[in-house]
């Protein structure tokens, strides 16, 4: 374990953090070529098959009886004799970056996005009826649920645009409009939705943030209609999927409406922060798997008589991916510690360094590792080419790169001036 790996490893986490690195390398690594294979040859692509669904539930049973699980109640008011362990924001870090080794691991341990982040909008802001509906079979694990945001007519990276509509109608809401990159909403295990709406018409520019309001929507209502699934680079990531959807007057009642009106934003703050710093710790773990697959193929193969380890520039490749996997962490746990401070606000910067840091310093070991496995790396044989589409298309989920690094300049540049910037 590197030193920066230390960082945070308390004396409570490490039996916890090697149990879940022996599940991820021993149970779950070794099904993943047979899991793909059974996606793509299945009849129904946009279901688990029951292979798929036996050793899903066998492998989450296993987890549950290791105690090894919802690590990622971290910051709600669930306790960890109720529910999880209670951890810090740290070293849930070094957690959530094992789980990033294999896109299956989340789930097993019941630390999938968009599930804990809608999970933690209900314990934070929720009714009793809804934590009571919804909150408890997504903690048990038996269903998942969708966050539906971003649209395709605005420019969804200022949400404030958001054109969606939720009109009164007595003790009811009307919803209509269209959402997509609704990840998760092809999963026929997907029960419900949190969804973003405008509640107030276009005005005062001051107003922007309190013109949004966020709602509870069962994914089983008439109205509903799920247009297409949104592909990346040509793939449609069944079952779970990334949905266009479509809602047509659309009723759900008053008290699908989450903590008030017009505090959409409020919501979506506190539950995207967390997410953000989730999705980083991921990627942590997705550039060490391409690092490590990079380095057994450059002292396994040779060319011209030599191990490809020592061919052209391959050391300092090698060198530049582990100082960059190295910054990377530091960076993230730093933002973790802040985050554990409390003080949301201090730590959002560091939030927006990280999200721009960790998927490009991912993509670079795996275009590298691609490299050094040649033509195999692009190809159904390497895991490669899934997580190259998994980095690149974070750099758009939960704001794009450009976004944040206007964050951070923003915050960097206010001791400079005394106008707004």
């Amino acid at each position: 374990m590197s030193d920066a790996m230390c960082l945070g490893v308390t004396e409570r986490l490490k039996p916890i953090l090697e149990d879940v690195r022996e599940m991820v390398r021993n149970d779950i690594l070794p099904i993943e070529e047979k899991w793909h294979d059974e996606t793509a040859n299945a009849d129904d692509r946009w279901a688990h098959t029951p292979w798929q669904t036996e050793t899903l539930e066998a492998l989450k049973t296993k987890a549950k009886e290791k105690g090894l699980w919802n690590f990622w109640l971290t910051k709600t008011g669930l306790t960890a004799s109720d529910k999880g362990f209670g951890l810090t924001t740290v070293e849930y870090a070094h957690l959530a970056e094992e789980m990033g080794w294999s896109h299956l691991a989340p789930e097993v341990f019941n630390c999938s996005a968009p599930d804990t982040g809608n999970m933690e909008v209900f314990e934070k802001y929720g009714t009793e009826e809804h934590k009571e509906r919804w909150l408890k079979p997504l903690l048990d694990g038996k269903i998942r649920s969708a966050y539906l945001m971003t649209e395709p007519d605005v420019a969804s990276s200022d949400a404030t645009n958001l054109e969606f509509s939720a009109v009164k109608d007595g003790d009811e809401w009307v919803l209509n409009g269209e959402k997509y990159w609704s990840s998760g909403a092809g999963d026929p295990r997907t029960k419900v939705y949190i969804l973003m709406a405008r509640t107030e018409e276009k005005g005062d520019f001051e107003r922007r943030h309190k013109q949004h309001s966020m709602f509870v929507v069962p994914a089983d209502l008439p109205g509903i209609t799920k247009v297409r699934a949104m592909t990346i680079f040509g793939q449609d990531d069944a079952p779970h999927g990334h949905l266009h959807m479509k809602f047509e007057n659309v009723r759900v009642p008053a008290d699908a409406l989450l903590i008030g009106e017009g505090r959409g934003f409020e919501v979506s703050q506190g539950r995207l922060g967390p997410g953000r710093i989730h999705h980083c710790m991921r990627a942590i773990g997705q550039a060490e798997r391409a690092l490590d697959l990079l380095c057994k193929r450059a002292v396994s193969r040779e060319a011209f008589g030599r191990p490809l380890a020592k061919l052209g520039a391959n050391y300092d490749i090698i060198a530049d991916c582990r100082i960059g996997i190295e910054q990377a962490r530091l960076l993230c746990l730093k933002a973790a510690s802040m985050m554990d401070t409390g003080d949301h606000r201090a730590a959002a910067p560091y939030i927006s360094m990280i999200k721009v840091a960790a998927p490009q310093v991912a993509l670079k070991c795996i275009d590298e590792a691609m490299q050094m496995h040649g033509g195999v790396g692009i190809s159904q044989d390497t895991p490669l080419a899934g997580m190259f589409i998994q980095m690149r298309t974070l750099r758009y989920a939960d704001g794009p790169d450009a976004v944040h690094r206007m964050q951070v300049a923003r915050k960097e540049l206010k001791p400079y001036t005394n106008q707004s910037v």
